[in-house]
């Protein structure tokens, strides 16, 4: 992990199902959970099940309002599923730290590795 990023970690509530886990917290404490200053900058995590895809992305904006984007209809690679669940998340003091993490993980271009460092979380 780089420098300045600090692990959310998910509520153990989080359980796995088939290869994406689902949630089954209140959204009120969900969304709690994953709030922060303007400065802040989040790596993120989504899954669809519809796709069986993960979407890798970085926001500096909370991931409620990034996730409800995700959600709307629009032309993007998101756009094709209204399944989108946040499955892992990592917050940065800066855009720059940010950045270079969501690049790292997209260079993996691995499913499996992707899933690895998501169960990895959810267990500690």
């Amino acid at each position: 992990m780089q420098s300045g990023g600090s692990l959310v970690r998910i509520h153990p509530d989080f359980i796995g199902t088939g290869s994406a886990p689902t949630m089954k917290v209140s959204e009120k404490y969900f969304w709690n959970l994953f709030s922060f200053t303007q400065d802040m900058a989040s790596v993120y995590i989504l899954f669809s099940e519809e796709l069986n895809k993960y979407y890798i992305g970085s926001t500096t904006v909370s991931i409620e309002d990034r996730l409800k984007k995700h959600l709307s209809n629009h032309k993007g690679f998101t756009g094709r599923a209204k399944d989108w669940l946040l499955v892992y998340s990592e917050e940065y003091s800066d855009k720059q730290d940010a950045l270079i993490r969501e690049k790292q993980i997209k260079s993996w271009k691995s499913k499996p590795m992707t899933e690895n460092l998501i169960k990895k979380t959810s267990t500690n």
